[in-house]
């Protein structure tokens, strides 16, 4: 690759030829004695054109000086792609110029759900955080100095209750509302009836797009509730008007009239895959988390897929046994079943569409950097290997890995460490 990245790549993997100790922090130029550069020739290319991975600073935030640790992890797995989750129901964390109660009030919550969702317990601490615009620019030129785009995520119409909080009326009941708490999935989110949500939207967006050059914008799109727009007259007026037969119609007409907004500023969308209930936008591009039926089925349809199942891609989720491990979320996706992991179809005429993959990093339950790093590695390392690679060779990745770790200790990485133990 003749460009900026291509040449990243070749730092990376000539990076990968030196001893652990050139990648300690400490390092002070000399290499050990004794070491020269093997004399070889390397030709390599990426298997797909989507490396990413994701970040959640919603449910709990991460200071700039993290953010840039991320990025170099990223960077040195050869990761072209970091999608930033910046809005929420528990926090809204990217200052707004037009609408400074976003953060002002949006990127706090009262309190904070601790334990087990099924305890239903909070602790009584305000909590919160937001990136002035000045911090995403620096973000921004600090990923596209390492050949990472960065696509942001507000989310829409759902998931919405920190902008609620700050903003009642982009409600349906316009009611006062708190920003939440807890996790989970909550009922009030953007009126799909009131044209000044979409102004609100609209000028949201335009910041956002002014902050991030990246030819795609996600708006979220997923678990949004339909209960509020089927009570809500403006809502009813909107599908009457619209000849809409049902909500889901609705949210496809909501998200529709986003993406007109957004393509007019020469980018496209990219969503969940619940983006496709009630018809999808016609440039949209689409993140399939739900398992691979929705990315499959837009695929087929000859829109572009990332693919990103909870199973295995979620790394929130446990990645040993959960009686020797932090709290998470649930499930199970050790190292080796991303290692598996094949994203593209049988089918080759739907694979042409399967960009690439995604690893997505939900925080609910990941106070610290430390925690983030322990769940995201070796597991990004898996991911890595497999978007890079097509072959696959458990052995001699599980002894790459066992010097590799070496190296996530030098950089002062809190790295899981069952691979180094572990039969598979």
């Amino acid at each position: 690759f003749g460009d900026q990245q291509g040449l990243m790549n070749g730092l990376q993997t000539l990076r990968q030829l030196t001893p652990t100790d050139f990648w300690s922090e400490d390092f002070n130029g000399s290499l050990q004695p004794g070491f020269h550069w093997p004399l070889l020739q390397i030709t390599d290319r990426p298997l797909h054109a989507y490396r990413g991975m994701h970040l959640d600073v919603c449910r709990h935030f991460f200071d700039v000086s993290f953010i840039k640790k991320y990025l170099d992890n990223l960077a040195f797995h050869k990761f072209n792609r970091f999608h930033w989750h910046l809005t929420e129901d528990q926090g809204w964390r990217i200052a707004i110029e037009a609408y400074p109660l976003l953060t002002d009030v949006g990127a706090w919550r009262e309190a904070s759900q601790i334990g087990p969702y099924s305890d239903q317990r909070f602790d009584s601490t305000t909590y919160g955080g937001f990136y002035s615009q000045d911090d995403i620019r620096e973000v921004v030129a600090y990923a596209t100095s390492l050949g990472i785009e960065v696509i942001p995520e507000i989310e829409l119409p759902g998931h919405s209750r920190a902008a609620i909080a700050a903003y009642p009326w982009l409600s349906c009941q316009s009611e006062s509302l708190p920003v939440a708490t807890g996790w989970g999935v909550f009922e009030d989110v953007y009126c799909a009836g009131k044209d000044s949500v979409f102004d609100f939207l609209t000028t949201v967006l335009d910041e956002v797009m002014d902050l991030f050059p990246s030819k795609v914008i996600h708006i979220g799109g997923d678990e949004s509730p339909k209960a509020r727009w089927e009570t809500c007259a403006a809502c009813q007026q909107r599908m009457v008007a619209e000849g809409l037969d049902n909500e889901h119609q609705l949210q496809s007409y909501f998200i529709q009239r986003i993406e007109k907004h957004v393509n007019q500023r020469g980018r496209d969308i990219i969503g969940w895959d619940e983006i496709l209930e009630g018809g999808l936008a016609p440039n949209a591009k689409v993140m399939s988390w739900r398992g691979e039926k929705g990315g499959l089925a837009a695929a087929s349809m000859g829109h572009e897929v990332v693919m990103t199942p909870g199973k295995p891609l979620y790394f929130d989720h446990y990645q040993s046994d959960p009686s020797q491990e932090p709290h998470a979320i649930g499930g199970h996706n050790s190292l080796w079943d991303v290692y598996a992991y094949q994203p593209l179809s049988n089918d080759s005429s739907v694979s042409a569409f399967i960009i690439g993959a995604q690893g997505n990093v939900w925080t609910e339950y990941m106070e610290t950097p430390e925690h983030v790093e322990y769940m995201v590695q070796p597991r990004a390392s898996a991911l890595a290997e497999i978007l890079w690679s097509g072959a696959r060779d458990s052995a001699t990745f599980d002894q790459a890995l066992q010097y590799h770790a070496q190296r996530m200790d030098q950089l002062h990485w809190n790295q899981a460490t069952h691979h180094l133990h572990e039969a598979h």
